[in-house]
Parts: structure tokens; C-alpha cells; sequence
């Protein structure tokens, strides 16, 4: 395992580590229950980019320091002081297009699975950031807060989206209203994460070992077909299907999965 580090340069907002073909993001402001800010967001996407370019990372683990995983957006950045331009100077419009939704795509678009570890609270867009990812853990004493209303603002990062595909309209309107806090063991029980785990950075990187072996561009067209078949037709998605196992059956690990079961033997898979 490689000792943890910066993302990129001197910064320390985002550590970086490997173990083998997993790789380890840790937000690293456990002052602040690791709430974003823009560093925070420069930083985990050198981290993310950083996992993408080695091409022996073959699944990716995201978790906080300290008690928390995330929470949300560091509001000591939003520029609320008195004065002229009040109204302008306080928009949170600018730093969603600029930090959180760029934050949100890159996590659904990387070409390995991830998975959320979430270790402490996850309030606001540190929700939507673990809803993001493709699998979620959480361990016994994190909660989800749609904490938006309480400061007169609606859910974002992707959480107005997430919240509906993973736990229906009604639970999704009634946590994002009120802000009233989810446990884990509700979570689970609800449909939003995968597990409750004692130690719940262990257990996703127990899973993101397994699927590490597995053919990898398989799972994230498994990613990209489930979340997008939502918003298709069936005769719509029947086509995605097809189009998609055409695309599947020119790889590598098509071949060797297909041979292996045909010489009854355990599949040596690539990522390729």
C-alpha cells in the first residue's frame, strides 16, 4: 500500500493512496467535518484524475477523515457580508456550476466502479457525493441529512436526482423538506446504501478489492445502462442492451470470461 498523500502538489485537502488495484480518496479537512470548499473540489479532482490515468486502478474507494465523511458545502466561502451587491456576492449558483457539478459528472464518468465509504455524517452535497457513488457503506453511527431547507436552499450535487432513483418520490420529498436526519441502519433498510459495517472503509475496500478482478469496463456500462435506463422507454433500453453488449463483446475480458466457463476454469480478467 502506498503511504497517503496529496492529490496534487502541497495540498492536503484530498489524500490519495493505493492498495493494490483499489485506490483510497480521503477528503481531509476532519476540522470541518471535510465540508467542501474549492480547493477541496481542485484537489479531489487531481485525486480522481490522478485514479483514472493509472490504468492498474481497477476500482476506487472514497471516504472522510476524522468523524465525518462530509458536510457539504463550506459555507464560511459564501460571501455574505453586508454591503452592496449582496444579492450577487451570495449567489450559490457560481460555485455548483463550478465545483459541484463538474465534481458530481466526473464521479459518474470514471472508468472504474466506486464506492463510498461513509464513516460520519454525510449532510447536503456530502450526501449526494456517497448517493453518487456506483456502491455505499456507511458504518453504524453515520447519518444523511438533506440539510438545504434549513438554510432556505434546495438539494444539489445531483441530490434532487439520487434521492428519487434510490428511495422513491415520498421518502425523497420528505427527507429533502424537512432535513430531518436518515441513519444507516434506516438507509439500508430504506434502499440507499448497500450495508452498515462496523468499520466501514474496511468493508469497501474489501469490496472494491473484489470487484478490482472483475472485467471492469462490463461494470461501469452496467453503471451507465441501469442510471440511464430510467429515463428511456423498455423498446428504448432493449436497443441500450444491444448496443452496449456489442460493445462488451469486442473486449478482452468478453473472451477470456466466455472461454474460462467453457474450460471450467476461474476467468483471468483485465479491465480491457
Amino acid at each position: 500500500m502506498t503511504n497517503p498523500g496529496p492529490a496534487a502538489g502541497a495540498e492536503t485537502t484530498v489524500l490519495y493512496s493505493t492498495q493494490g488495484a483499489v485506490a483510497l480518496v480521503t477528503l481531509n479537512r476532519p476540522q470541518a467535518l471535510n465540508s467542501f470548499t474549492r480547493q477541496m473540489h481542485r484537489d479531489l479532482g487531481a485525486a480522481l484524475d490522478r485514479a483514472e490515468a493509472d490504468r492498474t486502478i481497477r476500482a476506487l474507494v472514497i471516504t472522510g477523515a476524522g468523524r465525518g465523511f462530509c458536510a457539504g458545502a463550506d459555507l464560511s466561502e459564501f460571501d455574505l457580508a453586508p454591503g452592496p451587491n449582496l444579492v450577487e456576492r451570495a449567489d450559490p449558483g457560481p460555485v455548483i456550476e463550478q465545483a459541484f457539478n463538474p465534481t458530481a459528472r466526473r464521479l459518474t464518468s470514471l472508468r472504474m466502479p466506486t464506492i463510498a465509504a461513509v464513516n460520519g455524517v454525510a449532510a447536503g452535497a456530502g450526501s449526494s457525493l456517497a448517493l453518487t457513488c456506483d456502491i455505499a457503506f456507511a458504518a453504524p453511527n453515520a447519518s444523511f441529512v438533506q440539510a438545504f431547507s434549513k438554510i432556505g436552499l434546495v438539494p444539489d450535487a445531483g441530490g434532487s436526482w439520487l434521492l428519487v432513483q434510490k428511495l422513491g418520490l415520498a421518502r425523497a420529498t420528505m427527507l429533502a423538506m424537512t432535513g430531518d436526519k436518515l441513519s444507516a441502519a434506516q438507509a439500508k433498510e430504506w434502499g440507499m446504501i448497500w450495508e452498515v459495517a462496523d468499520d466501514a472503509v474496511a468493508a469497501a475496500l474489501a469490496m472494491a478489492q473484489r470487484l478490482a478482478v472483475m472485467p471492469t469496463q462490463a461494470l461501469v456500462a452496467t453503471r451507465h445502462l441501469l442510471r440511464e435506463g430510467t429515463t428511456r422507454t423498455l423498446h428504448q433500453q432493449l436497443d441500450a442492451e444491444r448496443n452496449l453488449q456489442t460493445e462488451m463483446g469486442r473486449t478482452h475480458d468478453y473472451i477470456e470470461g466466455v472461454t474460462a466457463f467453457l474450460e471450467k476454469r476461474p476467468a483471468a480478467f483485465q479491465g480491457e
